[in-house]
């Protein structure tokens, strides 16, 4: 697999291979994008001045350095370098060892493929130094890796390349071509986007537009996107973009910000989520952070959804985008999220205490004479529609749950809330 660089090879290099293998960093000081790791402080240039490389997992984006850092770490501790790949390889020991006397650093890719009894099969050669691991994962290794493996390696996080390093990539790989892309400048910017902040996709890119545009012809946008048949951006429903974009979305939506709602609305629909699993998060919002300061909301949210049943994709979209709008500029308010929150706390400390006898139903003979339903005051037979009656268990004091907000619908709930209880005290 291929990394990063920023080194200035010329044409003349004699390697044949792919030109993101061709363009590969020979040192730390060639990789680009990853200055938090090796700048001054940065963890992994710590460990370059000691010498001695700990076994480690790189997590971030495809195309970010994690191969490449992990060949040059394998220099620092003079040890011999081995990579497997968990989607071709097994598992095992017995070819770890090495009688030369030299350790090993191996290099384990997509390492979260493992199964958790795979990854363990690793943890005796980690603890008795056979072998430095070094994992590649594009996934979170708290949810996809063993406690016990996670605990003995250090995690450092890989950023997707800015803008910047991806420019600073494309000139690189220019110059050692010898010539400049054939790209209009909205086309070149398209290139960078097309990229998404993966370097190996824009070298690929850079080595597909040489070989591929005719002589002479520089490429449009429209022209590029059909020469490279336009990429989709990363996303994997299942992982964790997954539930980054929706935590995105949701968290958009709780601070109004409906243009930064519509923007990771559209970021998962372009990668190809579920628009049914949308809407149904969209139904969970306004219940947990609109609630009843508009009531509405639900129903808006439940609307939106059938739409999409009934229309399918790309029409019924529309309708969950409006959704979205409307939750996004409703009035929010969580008191009914809240209340739930603390009903069930109550429910659970008061154990299974009996709703006082003025309540209770009291449909036979024996029922009456315990006094089942004796009291109770039908609600509707007084003057103001409202009894002041006590609900609560006998042996459990009133509380209260639900504190609505001065906002929307519930400024209005709170006001009948708010003469209730001045009933109940007179």
């Amino acid at each position: 697999m291929s990394d990063l660089f920023s080194r200035q090879d010329s044409a003349t290099d004699e390697a044949t291979g792919p030109l993101a293998d061709r363009l590969r960093p020979k040192s730390f000081d060639e990789v680009v994008g990853q200055d938090h790791l090796l700048g001054d402080d940065g963890p992994l240039r710590r460990m370059i001045g000691t010498g001695k490389v700990a076994s480690l997992v790189f997590w971030g984006p495809p195309g970010t350095g994690k191969t490449t850092l992990a060949r040059l770490l394998a220099q620092v501790g003079d040890l011999a370098f081995v990579q497997i790949s968990a989607i071709f390889s097994g598992v095992g020991g017995g070819g770890l060892r090495r009688t030369n006397g030299q350790g090993t650093l191996l290099f384990v890719d997509e390492i979260h493929r493992f199964n958790r009894a795979q990854q363990d099969s690793f943890l005796p050669h980690v603890e008795d130094g056979t072998i430095t691991l070094v994992g590649a994962t594009t996934e979170n290794p708290s949810f996809e890796l063993n406690g016990a493996l996670l605990s003995r390696m250090q995690v450092l996080v890989l950023r997707r390349l800015d803008e910047m390093a991806l420019a600073g990539l494309l000139e690189r790989a220019e110059t050692y071509v010898g010539e400049a892309l054939p790209l209009t400048d909205k086309a070149r910017e398209m290139l960078l986007a097309m990229a998404d902040g993966d370097g190996r996709y824009l070298l690929n890119a850079v080595e597909a537009i040489v070989g591929l545009a005719a002589a002479g012809e520089c490429l449009d946008e429209t022209s590029l996107a059909q020469l490279m048949q336009r990429r989709a951006p990363a996303y994997d429903k299942d992982r964790e973009e997954h539930y980054n974009l929706i935590s995105a979305l949701h968290k958009s939506l709780r601070g109004s910000d409906a243009d930064a709602a519509l923007y990771w609305l559209a970021r998962m629909l372009v990668g190809g989520e579920d628009p049914r699993y949308i809407a149904r998060r969209l139904i969970r919002f306004a219940s947990e952070d609109i609630g009843l300061a508009d009531p509405q909301a639900l129903v808006q949210a439940l609307a939106a959804r059938e739409t999409y049943e009934v229309l399918g994709s790309p029409e019924g979209e529309l309708a969950i985008v409006q959704a979205t709008l409307y939750l996004a500029t409703a009035p929010k308010s969580n008191a009914a999220y809240k209340a739930e929150k603390a009903a069930m706390a109550a429910a659970r400390e008061t154990g299974s205490m009996m709703p006082p006898s003025h309540i209770l139903n009291a449909p036979t003979t024996l029922m009456k004479e315990l006094g089942y339903g004796r009291d109770y005051v039908y609600d509707h037979d007084t003057d103001q529609g409202f009894s002041g009656q006590d609900y609560f268990p006998d042996e459990m004091q009133r509380r209260r749950f639900y504190r609505p907000v001065e906002r929307g619908f519930e400024r209005e709930i709170g006001k009948r809330l708010a003469w209730w209880a001045r009933q109940r005290g007179s």
